[in-house]
């Protein structure tokens, strides 16, 4: 087979199993966060061995620093301020600062 289809199917599957993972956690975070951060650890390595990008509504599910799920108000804070989406997590105390513009619409 053409090495160029297989990296496409490789990365296809990478992306499919990166969503099934993010649900997952979703779903069992409630319960069990521990299980939850292992989930998303799992997606972050899948993601890193085969050089895919995270897509923005994925990236910011997650703290970088300490891999826990964030929910807003459970485990993590969002604010807005100075044109700015500020995310604290509440397990490791990391600042996460993300431009936003108006959309043009």
């Amino acid at each position: 087979m053409n090495k160029v289809k297989t990296e496409a199917k490789y990365r296809k599957i990478g992306h499919e199993r990166i969503e099934i993972l993010f649900n997952e956690a979703n779903n069992v975070f409630e319960k069990n966060q521990d299980l939850a951060r292992k989930y998303i650890m799992l997606a972050r390595k899948i993601a890193m061995r085969l050089r895919l990008r995270l897509p923005k509504e994925l990236k910011r599910r997650f703290c970088k620093k300490c891999n826990s799920y964030l929910k807003s108000g459970i485990n993590c804070k969002i604010r807005t301020k100075n044109k700015m989406i500020i995310y604290k997590c509440y397990n490791c105390n990391n600042i996460t600062r993300i431009p936003f513009t108006k959309e043009k619409g």
